[in-house]
C-alpha cells in the first residue's frame, strides 16, 4: 500500500475521549464523530493511531464508539499524551519527525500540553479544530490561539486528510473521498460548531 504522498511520517493522537467525560464536554458528540472519521481514514491510509486515557480506573475507558476494533491505548496520569511509553513507541517505529494530528479533550489542558511537548521534540503538530473540545467551550478559543502562536497548525480534519494524501492518483484516494462524502453531514455540523474562533 502506498504511503501518503505529502507527509512522510504521519500519525493520529486521540486524547482522552472517555465515557466519563461524555456529559461534561462541549459538543462531545461532534468530537467523537470527527475521531471516528479520522480512525477510519487512518486505517485506510495505514497511518498509526495512538490513544490515551486519563486515569481510566476513575474516569472510565475510551468511548465505545472509538474502540471497535480496540485501539492501542495507554493509560496515564500526566496531562500530556507524550508519556514515556508513547515516546518509546514512536521512536521505535521511526527516528524521523512525525506529522501528528490531534483530536480529543480537553483542548486547553491535555491537548495543549501534548502539542507543546511534541513541538519541543521537533514534530509537526496539526490540531484538528473540529475534533477538540473542553468542558467550557470558551477555553477552546484561548487554547487554539495559543497553540497557533506556539507553532502548531490549527486546521480541520478534512484539510489534514487531503494534505496527507497530496495527490488524487494514490490508490487510497477513492476510499477516502467516499468516506468524506459519507460523513459530510457530521463533518459540516462539527465544523460549523467547533471551528468558530
Amino acid at each position: 500500500m502506498a504511503r501518503p504522498h505529502r507527509f512522510p511520517n504521519p500519525a493520529l493522537f486521540i486524547c482522552d475521549i472517555q465515557e466519563k467525560f461524555r456529559p461534561a464536554i462541549f459538543e462531545y458528540g461532534k468530537v467523537i464523530s470527527t475521531a471516528q472519521k479520522m480512525i477510519r481514514a487512518c486505517n485506510t491510509l495505514s497511518i498509526p493511531v495512538y490513544a490515551t486515557t486519563q486515569s481510566a480506573s476513575r474516569l472510565g475507558p475510551i468511548c465505545s464508539e472509538l474502540n471497535d476494533p480496540p485501539l492501542y491505548t495507554i493509560d496515564k496520569t500526566a496531562f500530556s499524551m507524550l508519556v514515556p511509553e508513547l515516546r518509546y513507541t514512536l521512536a521505535e517505529r521511526s527516528q524521523m519527525p512525525y506529522q501528528i494530528a490531534i483530536v480529543g479533550i480537553e483542548t486547553h489542558i491535555c491537548v495543549t500540553q501534548t502539542a507543546l511537548d511534541l513541538l519541543s521534540e521537533g514534530h509537526r503538530v496539526y490540531v484538528l479544530t473540529d475534533g477538540v473540545s473542553s468542558c467550557n467551550g470558551g477555553e477552546r478559543v484561548v487554547a487554539l490561539s495559543r497553540l497557533r502562536a506556539e507553532g502548531a497548525i490549527v486546521t480541520s480534519s478534512e484539510s489534514f486528510l487531503y494534505e496527507c494524501m497530496g495527490d488524487a492518483s494514490i490508490p487510497e484516494f477513492k476510499a477516502i473521498a467516499g468516506l468524506v462524502k459519507e460523513t459530510k453531514e457530521s463533518t459540516r455540523d462539527a465544523v460549523q460548531t467547533l471551528c468558530k474562533m
